[in-house]
């Protein structure tokens, strides 16, 4: 029996011995998928890769990465702007269920080997830089929960694929290029087999909006707020849809059938028939009438051509000459920035020390801090994009926009100082008056909250409600806020709140991009195509969004968190109920009034129910916020001693 007991110990040994080799190849390959996603990435300016190690035979210590035993389960590297292409490799870990990307600058495709991953569970994409098309092969993720591709330049059409997807609860394709039908829109509502998104059994959330898709609604999606849909070219009145002149981009949605434009219906032979027999006298007048259409167009042309040349306010985009030096000729405009300070890109360095003073950075700018000499302290917001990326469009809408920007003049919103051009070397900027204690973010986030005492909220909350009401109803045309955010919100000395609209710039190279293809590039063009008059405005997000904020400076907690989630979902309940109010309170604040918070719960569920249907504004929700709230210091030091101690501490 001991000779038999120590021939299994053997063995046992001798197996382990074998069976290491196999877990050294396991890591291997998933060191060799994830170092191939991180020699396709060429910025990370935050080193977030830097202890990606590729001699390292466990990666499951590096940033991001995390594990279930020995294999890598999750990979989460999100909102550290790191810039590059996903890597095919990436897919070959097997055992993925989170992929969270969120908030980079990715660029190119979606691999197509994605679809290898079978136990993913999460997909987030979001806000990036993708192109292309949605691969088909996403729909054999057969255990994907969660999709988000939102907010990037995926171009084609929604892949029928998605719909195989029967554990997919919450899609979000929203701001993308996306064409065609939503798959579902031609079930046959009587019909026991359902098809497209009808099939999806478990979708609680969808995202479509601002795309570029035609046709209906699917019955089977109703239960999805009307919002989800907006943006497109959809044939609905009750939701905001992009203009006639937008979807004419968009490609016919049978375009791809073949011959289908050539066939005829049976009942128009016996027309054709008669078309061929026609008197001779009739290819006569024929003639004629066309020969008076082309007089017409003829003299029509010379007339735009002779208004271009004499009309001072009128642009022309496109030189006849090939040479870019012509063709990047600046046009300003001066009636549209009549009025608006123009400075030198000499004068903005010489403020800003030779724009080394950068106090804040995005993928689209850069933010210098300066003083003007004998003036004020300036923010000067500069455009990163290489001028052979710049184009008559990008010009023109930059001009709109400074003239935009320059009308503002609220207490609680940032001012607008002047603007800069010059192509020697080529600048585009934005001058601001300088608010000298920071973002309500950093506050909030980043001091921990420990300034922001309950009275200095709700003096900020109703500071913002002004501002917005400002914007929304005070103001023709309306102005909204790019991303209403606690980054947009800049604070004072005595911490008055300035609302920014720092982000424009996306606005503008968004535009560029989804306008450039639908104008043509022939010849002169005198005036700014329609779709282009206007600033999109989005007054319905910037309330919702108003909502969020509230939430955000009650509570102390970020809009989204990863190990948290999403702020809103976190609250909702709480916000309904009386007694459990008091759960999103900042536990850092030493008082609170109980008064204030219900108003503001108020609020705050006015601003997140918000349907189209609703009208509720601005003005409505500031007159509610300033009758009910007081806001002064006195108020908070008689209630409460602590609270007292609280204000006399803070600085």
């Amino acid at each position: 029996m001991k000779k038999f007991g120590s021939f299994q110990v053997l063995y046992v040994f001798l197996g382990f011995l074998i069976m290491i080799p196999a877990y050294d190849a396991v890591l291997t390959v998933e060191v060799h998928a994830l170092n191939s996603f991180k020699q396709s990435i060429f910025e990370d300016p935050f080193l977030v890769l830097s202890n990606w190690n590729s001699f390292d035979s466990d990666p499951c210590n590096w940033f991001g990465v995390t594990c279930t035993g020995n294999q890598v389960t999750k990979l989460n590297i999100s909102g550290s702007s790191i810039k590059g292409f996903i890597a095919e490799e990436l897919f070959q870990l097997s055992s993925l269920q989170e992929l969270i990307l969120h908030g980079n600058k990715l660029l190119g495709p979606i691999p197509r080997s994605i679809g290898s991953l079978k136990f993913l569970k999460v997909l987030d994409l979001g806000n990036n830089s993708l192109t292309g098309p949605i691969p088909s092969e996403i729909g054999k993720l057969v255990s994907i929960e969660t999709i988000n591709l939102g907010s990037n330049g995926l171009e084609g059409r929604l892949p029928f694929e998605l719909s195989n997807l029967q554990r997919l609860q919450d899609l979000r394709l929203d701001r993308n290029k996306l064409l065609g039908l939503i798959p579902g829109a031609n079930a046959n509502a009587s019909s026991v087999i359902k098809q497209g998104f009808c099939r999806l059994p478990t979708l609680k959330f969808g995202d479509f909006s601002y795309n570029f898709l035609v046709g209906i609604i699917p019955k089977c999606l109703s239960y999805l707020p009307r919002t989800s849909f907006r943006g497109n070219c959809l044939p609905y009145k009750d939701i905001k849809q992009r203009t006639s002149e937008q979807c004419g981009v968009v490609a016919p949605v049978n375009a791809h059938r073949t011959g289908a434009a050539t066939l005829l219906p049976a009942g128009n032979k016996s027309k054709n028939r008669a078309h061929n027999s026609k008197p001779v006298w009739v290819p006569v007048v024929e003639v004629m009438t066309g020969l008076m259409v082309v007089a017409l167009v003829v003299i029509g042309t010379l007339m735009i051509m002779l208004r271009c040349k004499t009309k001072p306010s009128v642009l022309n985009l496109f030189n006849s000459s090939k040479s870019y030096k012509n063709h990047m000729a600046v046009h300003i405009d001066s009636n549209m920035l009549k009025g608006v300070t123009r400075y030198t890109r000499q004068e903005l360095e010489v403020a800003c020390e030779d724009f080394s003073n950068i106090i804040g950075s995005s993928s689209d700018s850069l933010v210098y801090k300066g003083n003007l000499k004998g003036g004020p302290e300036i923010a000067v917001i500069s455009l990163c994009i290489k001028e052979e990326h710049w184009t008559g469009y990008l010009e023109l809408y930059y001009q709109k926009e400074v003239a935009d920007l320059a009308r503002l003049n609220h207490v609680n919103t940032g001012r607008l100082l002047g603007y800069c051009i010059d192509n020697t070397p080529f600048t585009r900027m934005l001058v601001f008056e300088y608010t000298s204690n920071g973002t309500l973010y950093e506050h909030l986030h980043y001091e921990e909250g420990c300034n922001l005492s309950w009275s200095r909220r709700m003096k900020i909350i109703i500071g913002i409600a002004k501002g917005l009401k400002y914007l929304h109803t005070e103001i023709e045309p309306p102005f909204t806020i790019s991303e209403l955010n606690s980054s947009a919100v800049y604070l004072t000395d005595d911490f008055s709140p300035k609302l920014v609209d720092f982000e424009s710039w996306k606005t503008i190279v968004s535009r560029s991009e989804n306008n450039s293809r639908s104008i043509s590039h022939e010849g002169a063009i005198c005036v700014l195509p329609n779709s282009w008059e206007e600033r999109h405005l989005d007054i319905q997000g910037n309330i919702y969004s108003f909502g969020v904020l509230l939430l955000e400076i009650v509570s102390g907690r970020p809009s989204f968190c990863k190990d948290k989630g999403c702020l809103v979902d976190w609250a909702k309940d709480y916000v309904v109920k009386q007694e459990e109010m008091v759960s999103i309170v900042d536990p850092a604040l030493k008082y609170f009034n109980g008064e204030d918070l219900k108003v503001i719960c108020d609020v705050v569920s006015m601003c997140i129910h918000l349907r189209p249907r609703d009208q509720v504004s601005m003005k409505d929700m500031c007159a509610m916020l300033e009758t009910k709230i007081n806001a002064t210091s006195s108020a908070e030091m008689k209630a409460s001693s602590l609270a007292w101690a609280e204000l006399m501490l803070s600085p």
